[in-house]
């Protein structure tokens, strides 16, 4: 499954793995970077056109990953500057599009935590050439429209909207609990919080390791985060709604407002 690592654990495995930057461009170059990363914004892998939701499709995808010198076999670790989110958002593109989500690592405390305690560089990375293979993965997590209403007569299922408190009352799906996915976050760290205390929170909420966990948002980018975080745990039943609120009101699916 899908993990979370430290910058400790990555500065020892830096030869190892490939090491992408779904930051701005411009923050890549200017700011400084980890040795070695390739630079995908996270512009670059969304699209409206591309699969289902905001996929890029697989060309794309493909293309993407050839020029980051990345092969369909490597360690990945990704890291953004935005507590993980955007970088969560690529892990879980990449196992959409078949990547063995053994080899699929989120940076925990994102860019900060690695800028607090390694050196950086703006040396453009050497990277090699190589075709990165698109898989079709032999179990995905995405769910499409149908099974998710289904999902709501579900009495094992849990629907998990993790958008903030004024999104959940401005309209949400029936039966949904609200877990705003920044509640996992520690602030000052940008990393997760203390197993224990993410624990605490999740069963609090509803959210517990036995029930079968369905994950929307609006445009599937936040909920990558809360997928990474119960991968990351150990949960084995979490579905991921890629179409999430755009498709749902566009197809006009029900829903509560508070």
């Amino acid at each position: 499954m899908v993990d979370v690592v430290s910058a400790a654990w990555l500065s020892e495995r830096l030869g190892d793995v490939r090491v992408v930057d779904v930051r701005d461009g411009w923050e890549f170059d200017g700011i400084g970077h980890l040795p070695s990363a390739a630079s995908i914004p996270f512009d670059e892998f969304r699209s409206a056109e591309g699969d289902v939701g905001m996929l890029p499709g697989r060309d794309v995808w493909r293309e993407l990953l050839s020029n980051a010198g990345i092969t369909a076999d490597d360690d990945i670790v990704a890291y953004d500057d935005t507590h993980g989110v955007f970088a969560a958002r690529f892990l879980v593109t990449a196992l959409l599009y078949g990547h063995d989500p053994a080899n699929l690592h989120l940076l925990d405390g994102d860019f900060s935590a690695w800028n607090r305690a390694y050196e950086t560089t703006t040396d453009e990375p050497d990277l090699p050439e190589v075709t990165y293979e698109v898989r079709t993965p032999d179990e995905t997590p995405l769910v499409d429209f149908e099974t998710v209403e289904a999902a709501l007569d579900d009495p094992e299922a849990v629907i998990v909207d993790t958008r903030d408190p004024s999104e959940f009352e401005d309209g949400h799906l029936p039966g949904a609990v609200n877990l705003d996915w920044r509640e996992l976050v520690d602030d000052e760290t940008r990393g997760l919080k203390p197993r224990a205390e993410l624990e605490s929170i999740l069963e609090a909420a509803g959210v517990t390791p036995d029930r079968r966990v369905v994950l929307y948002c609006n445009t599937a980018r936040r909920i990558s985060h809360t997928y990474v975080v119960l991968s990351h745990l150990g949960y084995g039943r979490v579905e991921f709604y890629e179409g999430s609120l755009t498709e749902w009101d566009a197809r006009d699916g029900a829903i509560v407002r508070e």
